[in-house]
């Protein structure tokens, strides 16, 4: 065990962080995603929701600042409307940020596309609809 790691980051996601680099994209899926289906790799973080990963590893994770969709989650079908759950991954994005985060939905199919080419997949145990989310990385400046 390591001190000032969040308990939501297990061994492996901390491996796939650190070796994605600039532009690479990761997805958070909910427990509904067909994660295995689109996953080039995929880990497991089961017992965990979306937000309180997002929340362990926002820190450590700079979005991209050069493009307009660094935060994509999967648009809803016909008149459901926006789910609170985007709200809180806003509120995380934004804290770890330190500005406001916009999040660019995207058609489900064009959703699964996009996470047939990301680097890997996260698997969790989010129950929430609509809690699929795709950040694409930035580099850290110092």
């Amino acid at each position: 065990m390591l001190r000032g790691i969040p308990s939501a980051i297990s061994p492996d996601l901390m491996h796939v962080l650190m070796s994605m680099g600039h532009g690479d994209e990761i997805v958070f899926a909910d427990g509904n995603f067909p994660a295995a289906t689109h996953a080039t790799r995929l880990v497991r973080a089961d017992g965990h929701g979306v937000p309180a990963i997002l929340a362990a590893l926002a820190r450590f994770f700079p979005l991209d600042a050069y493009v307009d969709d660094n935060a994509v989650v999967m648009a809803t079908v016909e008149d459901i409307p926006e789910p609170p759950i985007w709200q809180e991954f806003r509120d995380i994005l934004a804290d770890a940020e330190g500005e406001a985060v916009a999040l660019t939905p995207i058609e489900r199919y064009a959703f699964y596309a996009r996470a047939n080419d990301a680097f890997a997949v996260v698997a969790t145990g989010e129950s929430a609809v609509y809690a699929n989310l795709i950040l694409k990385k930035g580099v850290v400046v110092e």
